[in-house]
């Protein structure tokens, strides 16, 4: 088939991508914020609520596994993926509700359980959701190229929702309420995610012929994905650069508050970062087509651990350093959210092509696992780093509380990414190897269905 022919409609693109804005919007705020909301406004110990943020954060990764096997397995009128995204609504709104609206009348430990309560179940319905609508869009085309232009639209929807968030945020610093704000934000997320996950399952449809096709038992599902050579690499890439991201949230608004004092410019430097992240979309498109997704991946990597090590020796009156550091790294940043995904799709194809199985949902459960895992450490780790530096709330820090920030700051993320760089040189599929096995597949599909027909 032509790849013109398998081009997926911009429309369609876009329904597929438009939950990932809300999504966005919440899992910004609550990984660059959440922290220092509940230290600061909810004085929740930094230490305890790392700690609760990061054991949700294994909870969802421990849950994903499960959620792929049984969305690969579902048999639904909706489909195998869009009973899953109808299911998450629950789960994602009272979550996030609980999260950010709890009993204004309490303060400090009395609110961990009604936190950690909306935390664990916020992350459960990340968990129901994001697995089968990463793995929806690895089905929606089957062109090496085209499931690049797949996932820079939900990127780029994803980071306008991300933009939005920064907004978010500066609600929160001109507020003279932020309790109230942060429960006015929780319903207009709440009534955005309902609205957008509901167009989607009524508006898209599934491929008929994956219906059915999953693993039949799941610790088979998950040995073929740690059996495929294609897919180690990309799961200790995905840990070590998503650990120094998450780092990267939670230390940045203490920081930028503490070390470098410009707490009022902390939604300004997300921003630099994210807007070229977006604007830098349909270049990594065109140039994955020019110059291969690997390639392109391991360049963008390497700008990124450069970028970030260099925040660590930001000072105190040289803060357009950090800006534009920010603008180098987002502009990199959006590579790995693009082609990242299309690569998966890719390396589930070579999983079909040794098992005869379609099993999207096994596959991006075990990467959101190293994903999620890294931000659950990294989140703990962050806090529990807060403390042993001797970082106090609301109070001058020391200088060398403030060295120590900054070293959390640019050295953790930089290595991280030196880390994944040297993961992802491990990857060996490329396109030439990719169109072989599209073809065998395409001819075992025709095969079948000429057999299938009656005589």
């Amino acid at each position: 088939m032509s790849e013109a022919r398998q081009r997926v409609r911009l429309g369609t693109l876009l329904l597929y991508g438009l939950p990932a804005a809300p999504v966005g919007f919440a899992f910004m705020l609550g990984s660059v914020y959440l922290i220092k909301f509940a230290s600061d406004v909810l004085l929740i110990a930094p230490g305890v609520i790392g700690v609760v943020y990061g054991l949700s954060r294994l909870w969802d990764a421990v849950t994903d596994p499960v959620a792929g096997y049984l969305s690969d397995r579902t048999r639904s009128s909706l489909g195998r993926r869009r009973s899953w995204l109808l299911a998450s609504i629950v789960p994602l709104v009272a979550g996030f509700a609980l999260t950010w609206s709890p009993p204004v009348a309490e303060v400090g430990d009395a609110l961990v359980p009604w936190v950690a309560a909306g935390i664990f179940l916020f992350y459960t319905g990340t968990t129901i959701f994001t697995i089968p609508h990463d793995s929806f869009g690895a089905e929606l085309t089957t062109d090496h190229h085209d499931r690049t232009r797949v996932f820079a639209v939900k990127t780029a929807v994803a980071t306008l929702g991300s933009i939005l968030g920064i907004g978010g945020l500066v609600l929160f610093y001109q507020s003279d309420d932020p309790r109230r704000t942060a429960s006015a934000i929780a319903a207009g997320v709440g009534i955005a995610m309902t609205l957008s996950i509901c167009l989607a399952v009524l508006r898209l449809r599934e491929r008929p012929e994956h219906q059915g096709r999953g693993a039949m038992r799941l610790t088979s599902a998950f040995r073929d994905v740690f059996a495929n050579p294609h897919a180690v690499p990309l799961l200790f890439a995905f840990f070590a650069e998503n650990f120094g991201v998450a780092c990267l949230g939670v230390i940045t608004p203490f920081v930028m508050e503490y070390a470098l004092a410009m707490a009022d410019r902390t939604p300004l430097f997300i921003g630099v970062y994210f807007i070229p992240s977006l604007l830098g979309i349909p270049l990594w498109v065109h140039l994955s087509r020019r110059i291969g997704k690997r390639k392109l991946w391991l360049f963008a990597t390497a700008t990124l651990a450069l970028a970030f090590s260099c925040l660590a020796f930001v000072q105190p009156g040289v803060e357009w350093l950090a800006f534009c550091l920010a603008t180098v790294a987002g502009i990199g940043g959006g590579c790995g959210q693009v082609v990242g995904p299309s690569i998966q799709a890719d390396i589930i194809d070579w999983d079909e092509l040794r098992t005869g199985e379609r099993k999207e949902g096994a596959y991006f459960a075990v990467w959101n696992f190293m994903r999620k895992s890294a931000y659950g450490l990294s989140a703990m780790g962050t806090g529990l780093m807060l403390d042993a530096v001797g970082f106090v709330p609301n109070a001058a820090q020391s200088e060398a509380t403030q060295f120590g920030m900054r070293a959390i700051f640019g050295l953790v993320p930089g290595t991280c990414y030196v880390l994944g760089w040297f993961a992802l040189r491990r990857l060996r599929l490329d396109e030439a190897e990719h169109a072989s096995i599209r073809r065998t597949l395409d001819d075992r599909a025709l095969a079948a269905a000429r057999k299938s027909r009656p005589a």
